[in-house]
């Protein structure tokens, strides 16, 4: 069986369930903010993003991730084909597979799960759509950290 999960003006991710979530999660977890400098909901979510990122820090030590702030606009050659029309979305990738790409709800709580989800195993590869947003991850290992 297959989970779908659909984003109006993005893409449908589509993923396959595995007996061994364990499996999906690489030492790194690359969590990006995909926003825009126009954006006044950008403006405050990345106090947001910085919050997690300590707490996530203080609370799992151990954890290996990367936190990463791309304006969609600055960074047009890095982003590519890719639309984003909802703020903010993120994208969520361990060892350059896709793990979550879309909007989230500008709320840290909602941020601080997603991410505890992929930690914990409990998000799937989803299959990225094809084009420019296939390949993001790998693009982005070598950006500069929040």
């Amino acid at each position: 069986m297959c989970g779908r999960r659909s984003f109006p003006g993005i893409f449908t991710l589509m993923s396959e369930p595995s007996s061994d979530s364990s499996a999906h999660i690489s030492p790194i977890l690359l969590v990006a903010c995909l926003c825009a400098r126009w954006c006044r909901t950008c403006d405050t979510y990345r106090a947001t993003l910085n919050a997690v990122r300590a707490e996530l820090r203080r609370t799992r030590p151990h954890a290996h991730l990367r936190f990463l702030w791309i304006d969609i606009e600055d960074e047009a050659a890095l982003i590519g084909d890719l639309d984003i029309e909802n703020f903010p979305t993120i994208l969520l990738a361990s060892d350059e597979q896709g793990l979550f790409l879309g909007p989230v709800m500008p709320h840290a709580a909602a941020l601080d799960r997603l991410i505890l989800a992929a930690l914990d195993g409990d998000l799937p590869p989803v299959t990225l759509p094809e084009g420019d947003a296939a390949t993001l991850p790998a693009r982005l290992a070598e950006h500069t950290d929040l």
